[in-house]
């Protein structure tokens, strides 16, 4: 019985390190993390009620498929305006040449009344402005 169970125990051992040790084709390293510009953005609503929640979604350009979105820069500025600044990854892998769009979404949730300011960077000194008035 010590004998089975010894050879059971060293097969299930054997099993996780040769699975372990498989090298994973699909896998990519992040090489570089960059800003990339919101080229357009998306707001259902202009006006809300405090305390509601709005997707505010917004839409990137990316040059190849070996790019994605990496997340958002949002920054408070003061209590009624905000910046949003869109990040990209770039991997290691094999990639696919050509254009596609990304979208990525925001969910806004204000804690107070106010019409609210939110520019996206949209390139070097350019920003997209939209308002959100907030009852």
């Amino acid at each position: 019985m010590k004998k089975l169970l010894y050879i059971g125990f060293s097969t299930l051992i054997l099993g996780i390190l040769t699975v372990s040790c498989n090298n994973d084709d699909d896998y990519q390293t992040i090489e570089s993390v960059d800003k990339i510009k919101i080229d357009s953005v998306k707001i259902m609503y202009d006006t809300m009620n405090v305390f509601a929640i709005q997707s505010i979604r917004t839409y990137s350009t990316y040059s190849s498929s070996c790019e994605g979105f990496y997340g958002y820069d949002y920054i408070h500025n003061d209590s009624l305006s905000r910046t949003v600044t869109a990040y990209k990854y770039r991997t290691n892998g094999s990639c696919a040449q050509g254009n596609h769009i990304g979208m990525n979404q925001i969910n806004f949730r204000p804690q107070q009344t106010g019409t609210y300011t939110f520019k996206f960077w949209n390139g070097d000194n350019n920003w997209i402005t939209r308002t959100i008035v907030v009852q």
